[in-house]
């Protein structure tokens, strides 16, 4: 007899809270050790850390092709196999700080394997989620699902560091490549959807062109956390801040304490309304990072990016799930979440450039700006489609 739908949900988002963190703990733990353990620049941490995140980008289409034809709980599986082989390789990199090229390449390589498994978990997990949940709840769904993710971040980013000043960079790694396994071992028990292996074959680009401009929005919104993920540590640490490890769990604690308090509104609210509120926060929060003189108000600005983001990616992927025909649901998800990964995967090494020419802080004004500039995009998509509502039939 199947279990409930609800407690199957939450055993889904359970699965994908522990198994996160495998990426979790690295965001914080990689700047650190390109820059202090192999000696190379900002650029190089930067990629390091936006690898993951460029990976996903090239395969979200197949990822969603998988979730689509071969069902979700396929694409979840295989996603954790890959977790555990990028952080096993990742970790190959931390025995070879004597080779800093080599070491490099190794860890880039295992990035990538870990961002083509990020890329299967999340649209495997999201696709699953929605149709436990259902369409008419996907805002909900999808704000429950960040809230899992993000949370994550909130507790990898200081676990990250303190395991690195424990048991080094490899450890850290391998640490990871634990938390996937049990992962595998949990979704055996959820049953799973309904796979639509002769569903629709829409051209990719008619896919993107439907979902492009709330796609953009969550790009642009990207790019805050993305510059906390790769920089706040070293932010503090350039300026002698304790608590360096500190900045992803706040940021991850005003995330998730909106998840789960005000995750409804895009259901009930509607999604561009909740995402404009949420960017004027975001922009205000990166702002208060960019001219902090010291690590109280860095790190209510980091909180506040928080508070911001949260509902965001949830808003815009409450409309796109309306746009898309049920069959392409995986598809359309996973080119929609890209937009994001695009974020994350440029800010990284684009952001390490600028912070060589002009500080870590102004890593954080770029972040301001790309919030408000998604504000404003999301006010000209809501000022357009109530101009269609209001047209005569």
């Amino acid at each position: 007899m199947r279990e409930p739908a609800p407690r199957n949900l939450i055993r889904l988002v359970g699965i994908l809270f522990l198994s996160y963190l495998c990426i979790a703990m690295s965001l914080p733990v990689v700047p650190v050790f390109v820059t202090d353990r192999l000696g190379l620049g900002n650029v190089a941490a930067g990629l390091g850390v936006g690898m993951v995140f460029l990976a996903t980008i090239a395969s979200r289409a197949r990822a969603g092709g998988i979730s689509d034809r071969r069902g979700p709980k396929t694409a979840l599986g295989q996603g954790l196999l890959l977790y555990i082989a990028g952080a096993l390789v990742s970790a190959l990199s931390g025995a070879m700080p004597d080779m800093p090229a080599a070491a490099y390449a190794v860890l880039l390589a295992g990035r990538v394997v870990l961002g083509i498994g990020e890329s299967l978990v999340t649209v495997g997990v999201v696709a699953w989620a929605i149709g436990i949940g259902g369409p008419a709840r996907s805002g909900g769904v999808l704000a429950l699902i960040g809230a899992a993710m993000y949370g994550a971040f909130a507790v990898g980013g200081p676990v990250g560091l303190a395991l690195l000043g424990s048991v080094g960079f490899a450890g850290t790694m391998l640490v990871g490549a634990i938390l996937p396994c049990l992962g595998l071992l949990a979704i055996r028990g959820i049953p799973g959807i309904e796979a639509h292996p002769a569903g629709p074959r829409t051209a990719l680009r008619q896919v993107l062109g439907a979902i492009w401009p709330h796609g953009s929005i969550v790009c642009l919104q990207g790019i805050g956390f993305a510059a906390i993920g790769a920089f706040f540590a070293l932010l503090f640490l350039d300026r002698g801040w304790a608590h360096a490890g500190l900045g992803l769990t706040a940021f991850g604690g005003g995330f998730v304490v909106v998840r789960l308090l005000l995750g409804h509104l895009p259901d009930r609210l509607g999604g561009l309304r909740v995402a404009m509120i949420s960017l004027g926060v975001e922009a205000v929060g990166q702002a208060l990072i960019w001219s902090a003189g010291h690590a109280l108000p860095a790190m209510v600005g980091a909180f506040m990016t928080g508070l911001g983001c949260s509902l965001v990616f949830p808003s815009m992927g409450r409309e796109v799930v309306r746009l898309v025909d049920p069959r392409l649901r995986g598809t359309a998800m996973g080119s929609f979440a890209a937009f994001q990964d695009l974020a994350y995967g440029l800010t990284g090494p684009l952001a390490g450039f600028l912070a060589d020419r002009a500080g870590y802080g102004s890593v954080f004004l770029i972040g301001a700006v790309a919030a408000g500039t998604g504000l404003v995009v999301a006010a000209l998509l809501r000022a357009r489609e109530s101009r269609r509502v209001e047209e005569p039939l």
